[in-house]
């Protein structure tokens, strides 16, 4: 059975939220260290913008910069819209469902929590309101260009957790790459997935224990002002 990462649901839904009312923006603007993939590795079709709240897209680009030389941030999504993200949960449930027959409904919707964030209204979906971003690394001018965050082992539910057992000493290299130029930032990692980093949403402030979160789940528009 998948093991459960991070913050329960309950944990989320107890943390305030004092919207600050901050506009999306463009880190790809901001650095051209910043590559944005505009196809979904594993939804296709899906419409993806590398928009995140200007604080964050601020930061993006610091850690962008402060890479080691050859290498650059890949953006594979920011903001994402309220019904994107129940499309995604749902397809991510029934994907479990099929694999585990045996669940019953408690363990599929744990399980299912931990790799996609349920369209909960009172604890709005990091990518909803702003703050998060997947990102991996890229070096351009190599093929392939995308590094090995992963081998040996498959890039399923198994590999997804920052420290997971069985990682080559190269994958483990670049996770360390990731995280040394995120983390001084202030961005903050979903221990489940190591591509998903935030800040200023419900699990960053739990991370971090501040008092509220300062991103919530209102933004209308999908583009920056």
């Amino acid at each position: 059975m998948a093991k459960s990462f991070g913050e329960p649901l309950t944990r989320l839904r107890s943390v305030p939220i004092h919207e600050n009312g901050e506009p999306l923006a463009d880190p790809t603007v901001l650095s051209k260290r910043i590559h944005f993939s505009k196809n979904h590795p594993y939804f296709e079709g899906m419409i993806c913008v590398p928009y995140v709240r200007a604080t964050v897209a601020e930061m993006i680009a610091q850690a962008a910069e402060s890479l080691p030389a050859g290498l650059q941030l890949q953006i594979i999504q920011g903001y994402r819209s309220m019904d994107q993200q129940r499309v995604m949960y749902e397809h991510v449930k029934q994907l479990f469902a099929a694999q585990h027959p045996e669940w019953n409904k408690a363990t599929l919707h744990r399980v299912t929590n931990t790799m996609s964030a349920p369209p909960d209204d009172r604890c709005p979906p990091p990518h909803s309101t702003g703050a998060a971003f997947d990102v991996s690394l890229i070096r351009p001018d190599h093929e392939p260009n995308v590094l090995d965050m992963c081998s040996p082992l498959p890039e399923d539910a198994a590999s997804a957790p920052m420290f997971c057992k069985g990682l080559s000493a190269e994958s483990e290299a670049n996770r360390k790459i990731l995280r040394d130029a995120l983390e001084p930032t202030g961005l903050t990692n979903y221990a489940g997935e190591w591509w998903h980093w935030s800040y200023g949403d419900s699990g960053w402030a739990l991370r971090t224990g501040a008092p509220a979160a300062i991103y919530g789940g209102n933004l209308k528009e999908t583009r920056p002002t």
